[in-house]
């Protein structure tokens, strides 16, 4: 049967993650794979997180089986922590499922979209994160783009992205990420989400959104300010959420899709038929993980505990974006595009060549494409790295 197969493309992401650990160079840095590291380059276990971890060893009593929408105090937490004083408005309208991470979100969103309107295209933005497209595709759904970044690849090009978006046609649906857009940096205004979602309305598109960065841009409320507006106008919208970043939790695989519709019975109706999909997938999704940011989410003091560790993740990013930004100033370069965007990555615009260069000759990991993983940085690597841009960027 599988004679004829032939190796598979690596995953860019991913396979970058290999090619770093395999590297022998105990001074090798990786800014391409995205997760976040404290100022001694650890990813640490973070302190509610190790906290919530011992409380349901002393609490937990049973392994048995929790059911395909997976943590029912998981599924509220998140979902009030996403869509805030919406939650309650919303509470009759919107349905929520815990999912093995957020790309397992993505794609229950993607098979849902397919049940329900197997001809339905899929708007990414251009860019978007390098899954989303792949994530789609295996869905059985077609992949369209609408413009997002300026030819210098350091803002946004508000207008042609809204004039791309009131395009498109009723049905389809447009994928958004809340904050952090990965993987630029370069978010969406107030003032472009307001207009996003009087054209949803008007329109007619679905709107799915991509929130995996929630905390780690301005603030918990400010990075999901473009979500509410929408969830507040809209008739219907999909929400993606994350718990791997502003968790820590990656190897959890920790989760959820947020269902909006029109009516509770029809909320209910849509969730019976993605619980369906879900159960012909992966049956339910791990326990670990859920329990974990449920109790973060629902005993006060854990709950500010996380959200003080989160704020000190959030300044780092800060601190690393202002670093760079002023070791590459005073080598005369000017790079303050990085001080004003937002979350973990940001774009250099770098030839592909002279990343392998970076890659082969000094240690330091970037993706092909050019994006830095500012939250990979840390004071004692500012200067070695600015140094190693310097002639890369001056070009």
């Amino acid at each position: 049967m599988f004679q004829h197969l032939q190796p598979a493309p690596a995953d860019p992401i991913l396979g970058l993650m290999a090619r770093f650990r395999e590297d022998p160079r105990p001074d090798r840095i990786d800014l391409g794979v995205g997760v976040f590291r404290d100022a001694d380059g650890r990813t640490p276990i973070m302190r509610a997180v190790r906290s919530a971890e011992q409380l349901r060893f002393a609490e937990e009593d049973s392994k048995v089986y929790q059911g395909m929408a997976g943590d029912p105090a998981f599924n509220v937490a998140i979902g009030e922590l996403a869509l805030g004083p919406l939650a309650a408005t919303l509470a009759d309208r919107v349905g929520v499922v815990q999912t093995p991470g957020g790309t397992a979100a993505l794609r229950v969103a993607a098979d849902l979209i397919h049940t329900a309107r197997p001809g339905a295209r899929i708007w990414l933005a251009d860019p978007s994160w390098d899954n989303h497209a792949a994530v789609v595709r295996a869905a059985g759904l077609q992949v369209e783009r609408y413009p997002y970044l300026d030819p210098s690849r350091t803002g946004l090009r508000a207008e042609a992205m809204l004039a791309a978006l009131r395009a498109v046609p009723a049905g389809d649906a447009v994928l958004l990420q809340a904050s952090c857009h990965n993987p630029s940096g370069v978010d969406i205004p107030a003032a472009v989400w307001a207009e996003v979602a009087e054209t949803a309305v008007r329109g007619g598109f679905l709107p799915i959104i991509d929130m995996a960065y929630q905390g780690l841009g301005d603030g918990l409320d400010e990075d999901a300010a473009g979500l509410r507006m929408l969830a507040a106008r809209v008739p219907e919208l999909l929400l993606a959420l994350s718990c791997s970043k502003n968790f820590g939790l990656y190897r959890e695989r920790t989760g959820a899709l947020a269902v909006l519709t029109e009516t509770g019975p029809q909320t209910r109706a849509t969730l019976s038929v993605l619980l369906q999909g879900v159960r012909n997938a992966y049956s339910m999704p791990p326990a670990h993980g859920a329990a974990l940011v449920a109790r973060i989410l629902t005993r006060p003091a854990l709950r500010l505990d996380w959200a003080d560790e989160l704020a000190g993740m959030r300044a780092h990013i800060g601190h690393m974006r202002d670093g760079l930004a002023e070791q590459l100033a005073a080598r005369g370069l000017d790079l303050a595009y990085l001080r004003h965007q937002r979350g973990m990555f940001s774009f250099l615009n770098v030839p592909v060549a002279a990343i392998a260069r970076l890659r082969e000759e000094q240690g330091i990991y970037l993706l092909d494409s050019g994006r830095i993983n500012l939250a990979g940085l840390s004071d004692v690597h500012l200067d070695r790295v600015a140094s190693a841009l310097q002639p890369l960027l001056a070009v």
